[in-house]
């Protein structure tokens, strides 16, 4: 049978998950926090489906599916919440969710559910060939035995481009996946913070100048306009053709502009 994971930080209700799909014959993962989510779910681990509370203790379940995808788990993801706005939902899909089931719900419905997922066949795990390690707790991007402190919307960005290595990714496809849903973002703002992700990427790689990245990111900041680590509302979102002129050293490149279109991570 199917192994699926199951992370839920209230134990009275990850207690009745496991003993409803362990009774259905299911092999199973169990976590509490994002953080062992992101090690029990990891690619290497042989898990078919993923139930994926979004109000976790110590990170946001979006947070925690972003990071996953980034780091190469294709494994479908069952968000449970008690959030069901339409804008909760939608940026649930958006962070990489394949179903969502509101709370309180029915074992009957998860069991369906998941058991459709499981149907789809376990996906085969792509390897990240970045080597970089994102922490949806503490909002850090990692490589080696190096570590940096990202914003929460320069985290989902920059975990929307690993999902999709080597491939491009539109600008409204990066507004989806890191402002809240319908928030309007201009053109110019996306191209700052993928500015701001460039500069902390050389950082990791031992290039750069961190008191100056310090400097230029205030006033990056102060044009943010709701960098935030929740998920909420706004208008529509609006993202355009458009370049980004400065010139790119050769460690930049691992995010490359594509011109009048977004953004590739190679």
């Amino acid at each position: 049978m199917p192994t699926v994971g199951v992370c839920e930080d209230d134990p009275l209700i990850r207690r009745v998950l496991a003993e409803a799909l362990g009774g259905a014959g299911y092999s199973l993962l169990l976590a509490h926090t994002g953080a062992e989510a992101v090690v029990l779910f990891g690619p290497g681990q042989p898990v078919d489906v993923i139930v994926l509370d979004i109000g976790l203790p110590d990170s946001d379940g979006r947070d925690v599916c972003q990071a996953l995808r980034a780091a190469g788990q294709l494994a479908p993801v069952l968000f449970l919440t008690a959030r069901t706005g339409v804008q909760d939902i939608v940026t649930g899909f958006h962070a990489g969710g394949d179903d969502y089931l509101g709370k309180p719900f029915a074992l009957a419905e998860v069991l369906v559910r998941v058991g459709a997922l499981a149907r789809r066949g376990r996906p085969e795990p792509y390897r990240q060939p970045s080597g970089l390690r994102l922490d949806p707790q503490r909002f850090t991007v990692a490589r080696a035995d190096l570590e940096i402190a990202v914003t929460p919307t320069e985290f989902r960005m920059l975990a929307a481009l690993l999902a999709r290595p080597g491939e491009v990714v539109r600008r409204r496809d990066l507004v989806a996946a890191a402002w809240p849903h319908g928030a309007i973002v201009a053109e110019n703002t996306v191209d700052s913070y993928v500015r701001r992700l460039r500069r902390k990427l050389e950082l990791l790689d031992g290039d750069g100048d961190r008191e100056g990245d310090r400097d230029r990111e205030g006033g990056d900041r102060d044009r943010e306009g709701g960098d935030r680590g929740d998920h909420g509302g706004g208008a529509a979102a609006l993202a355009g053709p458009g370049a980004d002129a400065a010139r790119e050293s050769p460690a930049s490149r691992r995010i490359e502009t594509v011109r009048g279109v977004g953004y590739a991570l190679r």
